[in-house]
Formats: structure tokens, sequence, C-alpha cells
């Protein structure tokens, strides 16, 4: 069993330091990170920083566009957001392109 299959991926389940260890930064790292707004880890009730699996990965994306790609960290926000607004764009079309199909059922039936 794969670990995608156990638990939801926005589930937060690691804290600070075995996010840090997964992919290889320090938890100040991360912590900073966090206070520029790149990631929004979830808090316990104790203030304790949990990550989830998207975390971790948004933390991978974040690394390689700065490690192996040279982008700063304001280069880093752009290109998430955009990251971010084409995933949205891709849900939107794929709404459309079913109310299309729906709408054009609906009218081969009519004739």
């Amino acid at each position: 069993m794969h670990f995608d299959e156990i638990f939801d991926q926005d589930q937060p389940v690691f804290v600070i330091s075995v996010a840090a260890r997964m992919v290889g930064v320090q938890t100040q790292t991360l912590r900073y990170y966090e206070r520029i707004g790149l990631i929004e880890p979830s808090r316990t009730p104790g203030n304790q920083r949990v990550f989830s699996a998207n975390d971790v990965e948004r933390v991978r994306q974040i690394r390689t566009l700065v490690d192996d790609m040279g982008v700063n960290l304001a280069g880093v926000e752009v290109v998430l957001k955009l990251f971010e607004r084409i995933e949205e764009a891709e849900v939107e079309i794929e709404s459309l392109k079913l109310e299309n199909e729906r709408l054009t059922g609906a009218l081969s039936e009519r004739s």
C-alpha cells in the first residue's frame, strides 16, 4: 500500500523536523518560507507546525525552482501563483467541456 492510499494529501501529518528531513532542508528554512508566505503549514492546538504531503511537495517545488533553475524567492512566489492559476484554469476548462457535452447531448435529443 502506498502513502497516497493511506492519507489524504492535505492531511497534516508531518512535524517540521520530519518535513525538513523529507525535502533536505533545515527547519529554519521552512520557518522562513512560512514567514515570507510561500507555505502555510497547519498548526496544532499547541501551535506546533504540521505539514501535509501537499505542503512537502510545495517545498520540493520551491527547492527545484531555487536550486535547479536559479529562481530567487520573489520569482518563486510569482511562479507558484502562476501554477495555481493554471490549475484553476484547467479545472474550469474541464467543467466547461463537460457542460458543453451535456448541452450538445440535450440538443441532439431534441432533434
